[in-house]
């Protein structure tokens, strides 16, 4: 909830009975809305609790004293700026001086005048709306710039991550898998089915709605912690985190599942034949490599299309001489 305009919040802090009085009759006189606190301590607590926009302490008080209150007022981490006036009857330059440069915004002579009283209220409600003001924009410009990192790391068509963000993101798992020798992850290459075939008979508006269909499917059935990209044209890349192989397997197996329920039809293969998905999955293991990891499950992926299509095929059970052969193949 904020004040209107002008109208400021204020919390006084002073063991003087009649001084703490003469500035709540002054502060409300002006508009401004007052606590009271007859200690710093006491002050602190209600700082903590309630919305405040000025404080105005006594530099002497019994137990915290005013330059204790500041620094703590200074270091709680508020989003709202809070102005710090000190109230000293001190009239040494030097003591207004440290006052300053331990954070104080202003000071206050002491017996407080009303007048000059105006006058600090004044600039301390230009301050306080120059700091709303930044802090605002501040918070708007780190909106934005969340927004341009997200969209940075975003495919505009499928609203998954791109080649950027799955490069990160493996990146980390690779880093965090190999420094605890977590269990295990997989990855998962899953291409469109005759892809190039569909875009042939339907177009390519149809093609992109195909895309993105898939896109929303792997998903929505994906497990929780399941990340998707699109890797480029028709392929997705999952990672599935701390997934054996025969796990992955069974998850890309539900999800080809899945894709084949969208029931979308494939003019290009003849009236009963509907788009499907093929996936090849690999398996990190210790030293292996990103680059080594990807290429197993695009050399799976090649097996799964080879066979037939509509599969899921692990690189572990690829016999190494074809695997070997297929991975210098593609090279």
């Amino acid at each position: 909830m904020t004040n209107e305009p002008g109208k400021l919040r204020v919390l006084v802090a002073d063991d003087d009975a009649v001084t703490r009085r003469i500035l709540q009759v002054s502060l409300q006189r002006l508009g401004h809305t007052c606590q009271l606190a007859h200690d710093g301590t006491t002050a602190w607590e209600l700082y903590q609790r309630d919305e405040t926009d000025v404080v105005i302490s006594d530099w002497t008080m019994p137990g915290m004293d005013g330059l204790e209150l500041c620094a703590r007022v200074r270091g709680h981490g508020k989003t709202a700026y809070t102005y710090f006036m000190l109230l000293t009857a001190n009239e040494d330059k030097q003591h207004f001086l440290d006052g300053m440069q331990a954070g104080a915004d202003d000071y206050l002579r002491k017996p407080p005048d009303p007048d000059e009283l105006q006058v600090r209220m004044i600039a301390a409600a230009r301050i306080t709306a120059l700091h709303r003001q930044l802090s605002r924009q501040n918070g708007e410009l780190e909106r934005l710039n969340r927004e341009l990192f997200e969209q940075g790391r975003t495919d505009p068509l499928t609203r998954v991550g791109n080649r950027l963000r799955m490069q990160e993101d493996l990146e980390q798992m690779w880093s965090r898998t190999e420094r605890y020798r977590s269990q295990p992850f997989c990855v998962a290459l899953s291409d469109i089915d005759h892809f190039k075939m569909y875009n042939d008979a339907c177009g390519h508006q149809a093609g992109d709605d195909v895309l993105r269909a898939v896109a929303r499917t792997l998903t929505s059935k994906s497990r929780g912690g399941d990340a998707i990209y699109r890797y480029g044209g028709e392929e997705f890349l999952l990672v599935l985190p701390e997934q054996t192989l025969d796990g992955a397997l069974l998850a890309m197996n539900r999800l080809r599942d899945a894709v084949k329920e969208l029931a979308i039809a494939h003019p290009g293969l003849g009236d009963s034949r509907h788009v499907t998905m093929s996936c090849g999955i690999a398996r990190y293991a210790a030293g292996k490599s990103i680059d080594a990891l990807v290429k197993e499950a695009d050399v799976a992926l090649y097996v799964a299309k080879s066979r037939g299509r509509d599969r899921a095929i692990g690189y572990d059970v690829i016999p190494p001489l074809e695997a070997h052969a297929l991975a210098l193949a593609k090279r």
